[in-house]
């Protein structure tokens, strides 16, 4: 039995996420994804006006005439949600946890896909794969997917980007639009990610607390890497302690801007201080332009 606050919040979210999709975002997620994917339907005669490269060469030697593929609009796409529930995503210093707003920008992308018919899965990592949950359509499947991101308590506390990338894979048997939700700062993610980016639409989105950009000058504070445990003292009077640790988080976020870059793969960035439905419609316009 869930806490009563656990529901309503739950409840919360719902009403919030539906709204916003239903108001912002419906017509954007169906101009950007829905009828851009194919799939094959038949092979038939070669006819005059026919796509010279659509022919089937496999069967053209073998019946020693020419055929082409025959494909048709998908109606009905896959969409898979990758949650990182890692220890450093329960951090926030403003309105939310990282981990809260993660858990809604799942449901706003979640609420998108079932009302347009499609389906939606949800994997939830960490150093390993905490919760798998298949992708089916309907309201009451959402609900499911909302609650699993916000109330679930994963064992471990890493992060492993590869494994969950790995785990996609093996759980998928076609294309999915894949939504991977993480602050990204796990190593050695890169090749795997570019990997999945081949076979599935990829999309990153990244999420940010301004206290892993900048420190606040409060004296002498005890800093703890919440996956590994470590901790260590910082004096946060110090205008060139500040500094160095501004340069060196802006440092990491335009490497990770690089890498999804260099590998082709979209990324939507927010941050727990900001509201995330600028940048997501952002991201939606952004990709119908291309389009």
């Amino acid at each position: 039995m869930l806490p009563k606050e656990v529901i309503q919040k739950i409840r919360r979210i719902q009403i919030t996420t539906s709204r916003l999709v239903t108001d912002f975002l419906s017509g954007q997620y169906e101009s950007v994804f829905k009828g851009r994917g194919m799939e094959f339907d038949e092979v038939r005669e070669y006819q005059p006006g026919d796509e010279i490269r659509s022919i089937d060469w496999n069967v053209t030697a073998r019946m020693g005439r020419p055929f082409i593929k025959k494909y048709i609009e998908e109606r009905q796409l896959t969409v898979m949600i990758l949650l990182d529930a890692s220890a450093s995503s329960y951090f926030g210093t403003t309105r939310c946890l990282k981990s809260e707003l993660a858990a809604e920008v799942s449901a706003v992308l979640a609420y998108a896909a079932v009302k347009h018919n499609d389906r939606v899965g949800l994997i939830i990592f960490t150093d390993k794969i905490e919760k798998f949950i298949p992708p089916r359509k309907g309201q009451q499947h959402v609900l499911r997917v909302i609650r699993e991101a916000i109330y679930f308590k994963p064992k471990s506390k890493g992060t492993d980007i590869e494994g969950a990338l790995k785990y996609l894979d093996s759980v998928t048997t076609r294309r999915a639009v894949t939504f991977i939700i993480s602050d990204f700062f796990a190593k050695d993610f890169k090749r795997s990610l570019s990997v999945a980016n081949k076979r599935h639409d990829c999309v990153a989105i990244t999420i940010t607390d301004p206290r892993e950009m900048e420190l606040p000058k409060a004296g002498i504070v005890e800093l703890t890497d919440a996956e590994t445990g470590s901790f260590f003292q910082v004096d946060t009077s110090s205008a060139k302690i500040r500094r160095i640790y501004s340069e060196r988080a802006n440092r990491k976020i335009e490497e990770r801007s690089r890498t999804f870059g260099s590998i082709g793969v979209d990324h939507i960035d927010v941050r727990t201080d900001v509201p995330y439905l600028e940048e997501l419609i952002k991201f939606f316009k952004m990709r119908k332009r291309r389009i």
